[in-house]
Order: C-alpha cells, then structure tokens, then sequence
C-alpha cells in the first residue's frame, strides 16, 4: 500500500469510511452510532444512508476493502519485482508497513469486529487473507529455499503479527518519526525471515562459532 493511500479522502464515501474506521477503533462498533459518524463528515446521520445501508455495510466494505487493496499491491508488487524475489520481498514489506502505520484504526477494528461481518463477508476477508498469505509464502520461499513450507507460513503470520501491532505501541507522538519506525519495522520483518531460515542475526555468531555455537531463532510452532 503506498503513502498516498493514506492521503486525505478524495470522496465523501471515502471521508465516512475513515471517520467509521476511527470511531469504530475507539469506541466499539455498538459504542458509535449513524449521527456521530455522520457529524464527524460533516453530513446527517440520515443522510449517510445516501451512502451506505448502515453501520454493518460500512463495517464490511471497510473489512473486505482493506482485504482487497493489501491483495491487489501484493500482487502489483510481485509482478513489478519480475525475477527479482529479495527485491520483491522488501517491496511487500513497506507496503505492509505502509498499512500498519497509516491505517491503524483498520488493524484494531479488524482484530475487534471481525466476527460482527455477516457470514458471506467474513469469508470473503478470510479468502483474501489466506491469497495474502500464500502470496509471501511463495516470495519468501525464494529468497529462503530451505524451510519447509509450514516453517515459512508460520513466519509469514508471526510477521504480519510483529507489523501489525502498531496500534499497540502507544501514543503516536511517544514513537520514533514515522520513516525512522518503518525502517526499524522494515530491518525487524527482514531479520524475522532470516531466522526462520536460520541465518544468524547482526552480530550473532554463525552456528558453531566461538561465542557457543548460537543459532538463528526459529519461530515457535512452526
């Protein structure tokens, strides 16, 4: 996902969705209502049904859109990258860490209400999320010949954990500035797959070296 995505709307619909996104996140779904959506665009809470059937259509679009556009780059990416598969695997990382630092809200609302979606629709994320998945497999699988396949899918998913967890890492204003943290996540995605794949850490020593042998960390579970 790139940063201008995370630009200021350029539609009404646009603005509800992000105004939804945030109330969502911080107060709950049940906890927000029509009229507190519609005065944070600027509209009545009437009017937004101009634009949505209610909450549970903003609720989906927002689960499944994202769903969507994480796919779509993901794709956009491997075929930009061409047989290039490490520059691959970096491209999809910033647009992960794009996601994550820009689109916060989605990530808690995501992890809160997804079960809210209504059968169909919750399928529907869940499809795109596996595409998602299987997609970095495929590229990190590339780059890390060796892993079985279940060892590179549980560190796909343990990363997606570590850039996912942006909401969780307090106030914005107590984070380091948005590039320094893209590139602090962006070191900690590649570092996490070079585990996986048992390669040594910075400053680690190569397995059987002077300082007792250590090991690159695998991922537990795998």
């Amino acid at each position: 996902m790139s940063n201008a995505q995370a630009s200021a709307p350029t539609s009404r619909r646009e603005q509800i969705l992000k105004e939804a996104a945030r109330l969502f996140a911080e107060r709950g779904f049940h906890g927000v209502g029509v009229d507190e959506i519609g005065a944070a665009v600027g509209i009545s809470g009437p009017g937004l049904y101009r634009h949505f059937a209610g909450k549970d259509a903003m609720l989906a679009e927002l689960l499944v859109g994202i769903s969507e556009r994480l796919l779509d780059g993901g794709r956009m990416r491997v075929a930009e990258g061409g047989d290039h598969p490490e520059a691959v695997l970096r491209a999809l990382i910033d647009g992960h860490i794009d996601f994550a630092l820009d689109d916060r809200p989605l990530i808690t609302v995501h992890d809160r209400e997804l079960d809210r979606l209504r059968e169909a629709d919750r399928k529907r994320v869940r499809q795109l999320q596996r595409q998602y998945v299987e997609l970095w497999v495929d590229v990190v699988r590339q780059v890390h010949p060796g892993p079985s396949e279940s060892r590179v899918r549980a560190a796909v998913h343990a990363v997606f954990g570590l850039l996912n967890s942006t909401p969780h890492l307090g106030r914005p204003g107590s984070l380091p500035g948005r590039t320094e943290m893209a590139e602090l996540l962006h070191r900690l995605a590649l570092g996490a797959f070079g585990a996986v794949a048992g390669e040594p850490a910075a400053g680690e020593p190569a397995a059987g070296g002077a300082a007792g042998g250590v090991v690159g960390a695998g991922v537990p579970g795998a």
